[in-house]
């Protein structure tokens, strides 16, 4: 597939919003929420990773953004703040591509890996990190329940217990 990866710039923000705003979509969908994807919201996320200074990489094919990367420097770390790619081009190496991007920022600090913060339900996501060879995991992330949430299941993380 003939397929480009750019470097995002704030001139471009307007024509990816709409792939950020999707991905928040699914991000909720872990969860089990519902919603809309709001592209103004999208715009503001963006302009906030740039703004940041967060390298943001997309992909494009035949002039539409169909996927998109953006990661966190801190420094010699590279951590992967957001990796989504359209539905219809899903499977098609788009992810590939952009993580070889990411892998090649982390390289240029020194670092052998990159690091992926992943909802445990995102089994499409772990699957792919999976083949890529990202198989060690870090960190847990600890938080109390949120008023009314409600946890259907327990996860072990080594000799701990977790409600989830």
């Amino acid at each position: 597939m003939n397929t480009k990866i750019i470097k995002v710039e704030r001139g471009n923000v307007t024509e990816l919003a709409p792939l950020v705003a999707d991905f928040r979509v699914a991000l909720k969908s872990y969860k089990g929420i519902s919603s809309v994807p709001n592209v103004e919201t999208g715009k503001d996320e963006l302009f906030e990773y740039l703004d940041a200074d967060f390298p943001v990489y997309a992909a494009i094919h035949q002039g539409r953004f169909v996927g998109y990367l953006v990661c966190k420097v801190e420094e010699p770390c590279v951590w992967v703040e957001s990796l989504f790619v359209t539905n219809s081009f899903r499977g098609l190496g788009v992810a590939d591509d952009l993580i070889k991007c990411a892998e090649e920022l982390a390289h240029s600090y020194g670092e052998e890996t990159l690091y992926f913060n992943v909802h445990p339900n995102n089994h499409r996501m772990i699957s792919f990190l999976r083949r890529h060879g990202y198989s060690v995991l870090n960190l847990v992330e600890i938080r109390k329940p949120y008023h009314g949430e409600i946890l259907t299941q327990n996860i072990r993380a080594g000799e701990h217990l977790f409600d989830y």
